[in-house]
């Protein structure tokens, strides 16, 4: 029996790209997972999909950015399935641009959503996860939270945040929670359908012609969920082949 099989996986932000790749793989190898993103139509199709094809899913509607919604979500998934084992805090936007442009309200909504929605993450899970004395946080940075480049400034930041949020988790928590960092290089996804800005969404262009498979992305994060109760693995970076970044 492997690491990942009969967990209880909560997924945010997977009505697609990473999300949606890693509940269907999860799943594959025996998972029951809980979908959950604001779009609900998306949602409903996938997890009909993994329901038909043998796998256990449930899907409720969630904005990570609202503390009430993410509680609720995770209460959903225990309900459901009876406990948490895995919170994989995907969630993220990615509108970058110039600083100078000053889209402040683009850097509200990814601080809001990259960062507070992390946090909402393990305010939700942590003391399910204590009571159980078990369970694993897998949170989704970015190449990104290890380099910095022009028009990702704060992009960038919220990312970099995530990963210190997370390691400063690990050191506190110890013991019987493990807490991953997984940092996705140029990805298929709908992240930069969120760059409103024209010249960051050229240059986005150009990054993506060299895109790897959300899936790569997924097989990071069952590889962390797999790994021994003793074993945390605590930072992945996976990136295309022919990245310089």
């Amino acid at each position: 029996m492997s690491g990942i099989e009969g967990k209880v996986v909560v997924i945010t932000g997977a009505s697609s790209g990473i999300g949606e790749a890693t509940a269907r793989l999860l799943s594959e190898r025996g998972a029951r997972v809980v979908l959950g993103a604001r779009r609900t139509e998306k949602l409903e199709s996938i997890a009909s999909a993994i329901n038909r094809e043998g796998g256990q899913a449930r899907f409720r509607a969630v904005d990570v950015t609202k503390r009430e919604d993410v509680d609720s979500f995770i209460e959903f998934a225990a309900r459901e399935f009876g406990r948490v084992d895995v919170i994989v805090n995907n969630a993220g936007v990615m509108p970058l641009s110039p600083l100078e442009e000053t889209k402040v309200d683009e850097w509200d909504r990814m601080i809001d959503v990259n960062i507070r929605g992390v946090l909402h993450g393990i305010a939700a899970g942590l003391p399910r996860m204590r009571a159980q004395g078990s369970g694993q946080f897998i949170n989704m940075a970015s190449i990104g939270a290890h380099t910095v480049s022009p028009t990702a400034a704060v992009y960038c930041a919220t990312k970099f945040a995530v990963r210190a949020i997370s390691e400063g988790l690990r050191q506190e928590v110890g013991g019987d929670i493990r807490v991953t960092v997984v940092s996705p290089g140029v990805t298929e996804s709908e992240l930069a359908e969120s760059i409103s800005d024209a010249s960051a969404r050229e240059v986005m262009r150009g990054y993506r012609q060299i895109s790897i498979s959300p899936y790569a992305i997924a097989r990071a994060v069952a590889f962390a969920i797999d790994q021994p109760d003793d074993v945390d693995t605590s930072e992945i970076i996976v990136r295309p082949t022919a990245s310089p970044y």
